[in-house]
């Protein structure tokens, strides 16, 4: 008998579907018609186990005990799931093969490999075990995982990762929290201070942007424009490019803070001859946008629709596992298999359906056109979010899930156009000594961005950071002229202005900070290790984290910005840096990352996770938390949560 394990109920419903009738239900599992069984697990049906079971003396919060660190790891059954937990070990006394179906991702891999060694399965058992990657919950896609079964021991270093994620994590979290927790009552706080080497990072960066926007002090910089005439009467700006010699009067990002400086730059230009020294015009063309990535998804749809990262994922796993719609959400990919091309027809087929306006869209699509998202080199575990080929007609939606299946939907059909095509025209402008710049660019073909137009009119959510903006395609075109040729500045102009306070975060900048988490990363080398792990915790867990820290009431909401209580400002400017900054959390997900491709190992790991753990108990003990109220303020969830999603 063939075994098979999902990680949820949903999963392993969609497996029995595949698999020979008759199908019989029984308590906790389903069986085939070929006698072939699929059960479940419920999430996590094990988890660590709490300190008092190492030693009874921990169920005492003592500054004493830590830190605590188990030289023997025990996993526990959770009560809720103890029963299912009952069933998997039954069976897997009588099956012959295991096969492993958890979510395709390092969480979705332990979860069933740790059931699986809890419930005293072989030495043979666990060799000889299966593994079904399944992403897309449609009847073929389904049909073609099963009948394409993987070696489950390939997957070891992906479970071994995330147990190591999981062991450091309890390590940190448990003896870091009841360490602040107790520095807190000595202040005569009543509440707990949960501190987590994600969760604090995080409180950290909207801590630290809070105190930034406090403490900022307007100042003005200058500019200097010259309006300049060609010999045949042709008129043209040009931008001012300070040189080296400049730099002393220049902030870090190159603004001109020297008023005298930008005067006498316009008075030298007033009424003087100048010269063409350089004309570019480069025929540009941007590809469409790469597919979505979970974070991706929340970043694009906080910025349209106003949702929070949590509502994003929880309509995502609606429209992955309710109705079938979307592949696996959880993913951090932004490319597809090259063999998924075989699947265009039938998936925009599926578009067409179920949404009206993208039917529309497609009929000017070519579907033959195979953009660089198609990309077997760039796709590990699981693939980026996309339509799946299940039609549904019009109305089984609700308006949020129509929402984000258009939005999933929009950058797949996206990779269908052309190009978005330009002129970039550049003419550098000599005068008095000085350097001028003029830039314009001409749009010759819109091309997928056509697909964008009055979607939302406040952001380009097609953008990368090589998308040229609207401000750039100038009214007015630049004149033809020749390197060479003299021309005349009319007159000097000097632009004041002044610089503005970054902006409070919101759902879409707090989550881009999170992904692209080394721009707030102090140490070099850290930046430097980051490389393509940079981001500060994961796809899967991030929306869960924002919501824990106003669940804690370290944070709240202000209209659309995420700002900190003063609970929560007072936790961070106590804590040592290591622990508000994300330092220290980056490295820890290159480290596991690294794990997971076996470029790296869990002993050294962990061995610094330790080491590092009992250097922060001797710097927390001398913190002082003073100043905080006696207990947190009750937590309000209709508050400070965004509006849910209805759900049918």
């Amino acid at each position: 008998m063939k075994l098979y394990i999902a990680e949820k109920p949903s999963l392993a419903r969609a497996i029995v579907e595949v698999l020979p009738k008759p199908h019989k239900k029984n308590d906790g599992y389903i069986e085939s018609g070929n006698g072939d069984v699929v059960t479940w697990c419920i999430g996590h049906l094990l988890e660590q186990a709490p300190p008092q079971d190492y030693d009874v003396k921990y169920k005492k919060w003592e500054v004493e005990h830590l830190p605590i660190i188990p030289q023997q790891w025990q996993l526990k059954p959770k009560t809720k799931t103890r029963k299912q937990l009952g069933v998997i070990k039954k069976l897997i006394k009588q099956a012959d093969i295991i096969v492993n179906a958890g979510d395709v991702d390092r969480e979705g891999q332990i979860l069933v490999d740790e059931a699986i060694s809890y419930c005293g399965a072989s030495k043979t058992k666990i060799a000889n075990a299966q593994r079904c990657l399944i992403s897309d919950m449609n009847l073929a896609a389904v049909k073609k995982s099963v009948k394409n079964l993987k070696p489950n021991r390939d997957y070891i270093p992906l479970a071994v990762s995330a147990l190591a994620r999981a062991r450091a994590d309890w390590l940190y979290g448990l003896n870091m929290t009841r360490l602040c927790t107790l520095q807190g009552q000595k202040s005569g706080y009543q509440g707990v201070l949960s501190i987590g080497r994600v969760q604090t990072p995080i409180l950290g960066l909207v801590v630290n942007r809070d105190i930034e926007i406090e403490n900022f002090t307007s100042k003005p910089f200058y500019q200097v424009l010259a309006n300049i005439a060609t010999a045949n009467g042709e008129k043209y700006q040009g931008k001012w490019q300070p040189s080296k010699a400049c730099e002393p009067y220049m902030d870090e990002e190159r603004r001109v803070l020297s008023k005298k400086l930008a005067v006498n730059v316009v008075e030298r230009i007033d009424d003087q001859p100048g010269k063409i020294v350089k004309v570019s015009q480069d025929n540009k063309q941007q590809k469409p946008p790469l597919l979505f990535s979970l974070s991706g998804l929340q970043i694009a749809a906080a910025k349209m629709f106003g949702m929070s990262a949590k509502q994003v994922l929880d309509i995502c796993q609606q429209l992955y596992e309710k109705h079938k719609l979307i592949t696996y959400p959880r993913s951090d990919c932004q490319y597809l298999p090259s063999e998924h091309f075989n699947d265009v027809a039938a998936v925009t087929d599926a578009i067409s359906a179920l949404s009206s306006t993208l039917a529309t869209a497609l009929n000017k699509a070519d579907l033959s056109r195979k953009s660089k998202v198609w990309n077997d080199k760039k796709v590990s575990a699981h693939h980026a979010i996309i339509p799946t080929a299940k039609k549904r007609a019009t109305g089984v939606l609700s308006a949020d899930e129509v929402k984000i299946y258009e939005l999933v939907a929009r950058q797949y059909v996206a990779q269908f156009y052309p190009d978005f095509a330009f002129f970039d025209k550049q003419i550098n402008t000599e005068i008095a000594g000085g350097l001028f710049i003029s830039k314009q660019k001409d749009v010759i073909n819109n091309g997928w961005k056509d697909l964008f137009v009055g979607v939302n009119k406040k952001s380009d959510l097609a953008s990368s950071t090589a998308t040229p903006s609207l401000a750039d395609f100038a009214a007015k075109s630049l004149p033809k002229v020749k390197v060479g040729e003299n021309v005349h500045c009319i007159r000097g102009e000097l632009v004041e202005k002044n610089t503005t306070a970054p902006k409070h975060f919101t759902d879409a900048t707090l989550l881009a900070a999170l992904t692209g988490i080394a721009r707030y990363v102090n140490d070099a080398q850290i930046k430097k290790a980051l490389k393509e792990s940079d981001g500060l915790g994961t796809e899967a867990t991030r929306a869960s984290i924002i919501e824990l820290l106003f669940t804690r009431q370290f944070l709240t909401r202000k209209g659309k910005e995420i700002i900190a209580t003063d609970i929560g400002r007072k936790l961070i400017t106590a804590l040592p840096m290591q622990i508000s900054q994300p330092d220290m959390t980056a490295l820890w997900e290159a480290q596991l990352e690294a794990i997971s491709v076996q470029s790296f190992n869990y002993r050294s790991f962990m061995s610094g996770v330790e080491a590092n753990l009992q250097q922060l108990i001797v710097d927390v003990k001398d913190i002082s938390l003073s100043g905080l109220p006696k207990s947190a303020p009750r937590y309000n969830k209709r508050k400070f949560s965004r509006k849910r999603t209805s759900k049918k």
